[in-house]
């Protein structure tokens, strides 16, 4: 590190150290937040209706059917 920003932050009375961990805790947060946000465009884009006449109980039966 150059002395001369050395000297500015001992200058400023900083905690450097929680200062960058609020920091990153900060963008960690947001990145988060932003992949969320893109799952649920994603899913919202992938999502379509079902057909015309579509049982979903009788989907369900069967299923559970052959399972046992």
């Amino acid at each position: 590190m150059p002395g001369a920003l050395k000297r500015q932050m001992d200058a400023a009375g900083v905690n450097w150290s929680a200062y960058l961990r609020e920091v990153i805790s900060q963008r960690i947060k947001q990145e988060e937040e932003r992949n969320v946000a893109e799952a649920v465009l994603l899913n919202e884009k992938l999502r379509r209706k079902a057909p015309s006449g579509w049982d979903s109980g009788r989907v369900i039966r069967e299923w559970r059917g052959k399972r046992r």
